[in-house]
């Protein structure tokens, strides 16, 4: 669970204003002793992940996009050795998306609407 901002701080002045150990802190507002002790050192959470990629890599997966540009996310996951979802969220890492059939969406559109009895 990931608490407010403003709720990190106001832990953290109790803490320093009744010079309060971290251990005591936790226990008087029912968190865990490290989560007090990590906000010391950096209040805002942490939104993106510093570690790179490490099962599927970029350029093989952009190599099986020109290769295969028509290919499920499965069949993709397949050939990588990974699951659909690394796949997806892999795609999704690299800005890659495809639409399988362009045109499709255009014959569906619905034509003008009439209403019975104008003119």
């Amino acid at each position: 669970m990931t608490y407010s901002i403003d709720f990190r701080r106001k832990v953290l002045a109790i803490k320093e204003h009744e010079n309060l150990s971290f251990k005591a802190a936790a226990r008087r507002f029912g968190v865990g002793k490290a989560s007090v002790s990590r906000w010391s050192g950096r209040v805002e959470p942490c939104r993106k992940r510093a570690k790179p990629p490490v099962k599927i890599k970029d350029e093989a997966l952009r190599r099986d996009v020109e290769l295969h540009p028509d290919a499920y996310q499965h069949e993709r996951a397949a050939r990588l050795g990974a699951s659909q979802q690394g796949i997806c969220e892999a795609l999704k890492r690299l800005k890659i998306t495809l639409k399988k059939n362009a045109a499709a969406s255009e014959g569906r559109r619905a034509g003008p609407r009439r209403v019975p009895g104008a003119a």
